[in-house]
C-alpha cells in the first residue's frame, strides 16, 4: 500500500472513531422484507415502524403483477440517459400521470426525489442568470428543509439565506430586500420530514401576494396521504395553484422508487435543457414507471389506504398525549 492511501486509511479510522465517540457513527444492516409491513434481522421478525410505505404499495399485487409483465417486454433497465434511448412510451405515460394527478401541466421523471430537487434547482439557479439584469437567483430556505434541497443550492453557487422553521415574518423581511434583478426562490417542504410538522401554506400563498418568488415545494412526504387521491398537501389545503414546482418522491406513498418535477410544460422543459441531474442520470427502468402509473390509478380506487393510516395516526398521538407526553 502507498504513503498516500495508508494516511488515507489512517484519517478516515481517526473520523470514523470520532464519529463513534459521538454517536454519529452511521453503518448498515441488511433487513428480510416479509410484507409492506413486517421484516427480519437477524432472523428475528419486527414490526416495521421505520419505512415511509406509508399505504403499503411495496407488495400490491396489481403493482407486482404490472411489475413482472413489464420486465417480460421491457427488459430491466433503461440502458441510456433520457434524452438518449431511455425514454420510453412507459416513462412518457407515468409523466402524464403523474402531472395529472398532482394538477400541474407536465412532469419529469428522475431517478430519485434527492435527483429532482437537484434538476429542478439548478434549473432555477440558470434561468435567474438569464433574466433582467442577471442578477441571478437568491434561494431562501426553511431551516428544516430536507438536506437535498439544501446541498442543491449549496453545489449551485448561487446566493441562499435560511429563514427560521415556518418563520414567516422573517421570510417576508427577505424578501422585502430583495434586489430587483435576482429570481426570489423559497424552498420548503408540504410534510417535514424530520419534525412531521406542516408548512404554512396559507401563509406563504399571502406572502406571493405581496411579493413576486417562485414557490418550491417538497412534497415528498405529503404525497398519497394528503388531499384527494393522495394529490398532496397543497391539493388538500385547495392551494396547489400557488406552487410553482412541485416535487414528489415516488419511493414512499407510491411504493416504488424515484422522483419528479411537476410543473407548467415550460418549467419541464426547462429541466430537460438546464438540469445537469436529469441530463447526466441513466432513465429510471421501464418497469418502475409503468408501476408508478399503476400506483396512481391505486391511489384513485383504493382511497380507505390513505384514510387508515391517517385514522391510525391520529390514534397513535391521542394515545401517547394519554400517556403524558
Amino acid at each position: 500500500m502507498s504513503s498516500i492511501a495508508a494516511d488515507l486509511d489512517q484519517l478516515i479510522v481517526e473520523d470514523l472513531a470520532l464519529r463513534e465517540r459521538d454517536h454519529r457513527l452511521r453503518t448498515r444492516r441488511a433487513v428480510v422484507p416479509l410484507s409492506s409491513t413486517r421484516l427480519a434481522i437477524d432472523g428475528v421478525e419486527y414490526v416495521n415502524f421505520a419505512s415511509n410505505n406509508y399505504l403499503g404499495l411495496t407488495h400490491h399485487p396489481r403493482l407486482l403483477a404490472t411489475a413482472r409483465e413489464c420486465l417480460k417486454s421491457d427488459g430491466l433497465g433503461s440502458g441510456a440517459a433520457p434524452l438518449i434511448t431511455g425514454y420510453t412510451q412507459r416513462h412518457a405515460q407515468a409523466e402524464s400521470a403523474i402531472a395529472h394527478w398532482k394538477g400541474t401541466a407536465d412532469a419529469v421523471l428522475l431517478p430519485s426525489g434527492y435527483q429532482a430537487n437537484h434538476a429542478a434547482i439548478q434549473t432555477l439557479a440558470a434561468l435567474g442568470k438569464k433574466q433582467g439584469g442577471g442578477g441571478g437567483t437568491r434561494f431562501l430556505i426553511d431551516k428544516l428543509a430536507h438536506a437535498s434541497l439544501l446541498d442543491a443550492v449549496r453545489a449551485s453557487d448561487a446566493e441562499f439565506r435560511v429563514f427560521p422553521h415556518n418563520h414567516l415574518g422573517k421570510l417576508e423581511r427577505l424578501l422585502r430586500d430583495a434586489r430587483s434583478d435576482q429570481l426570489q426562490v423559497v424552498l420548503t417542504e408540504s410534510i417535514f420530514s424530520m419534525d412531521g410538522d406542516a408548512a404554512d401554506l396559507a401563509g406563504l400563498s399571502e406572502l406571493k401576494d405581496r411579493h413576486r418568488f417562485i414557490l418550491l415545494l417538497d412534497e415528498a412526504h405529503g404525497s398519497g396521504v394528503y388531499g384527494a387521491a393522495g394529490a398532496g398537501y397543497a391539493a388538500e389545503k385547495g392551494l396547489a395553484s400557488r406552487v410553482d414546482v412541485s416535487i414528489v418522491t415516488l419511493s414512499k406513498a407510491l411504493g416504488c422508487v424515484g422522483g419528479a418535477v411537476c410543473a407548467s410544460k415550460a418549467f419541464c422543459a426547462a429541466v430537460v435543457n438546464h438540469g445537469r441531474a436529469f441530463v447526466y442520470s441513466t432513465a429510471l427502468p421501464p418497469v418502475i414507471a409503468a408501476a408508478v402509473s399503476e400506483a396512481i390509478a391505486l391511489l384513485r380506487e383504493e382511497p380507505w389506504r390513505q384514510s387508515t393510516v391517517r385514522a391510525m395516526a391520529r390514534e397513535v398521538r391521542a394515545s401517547i398525549e394519554k400517556m403524558g407526553v
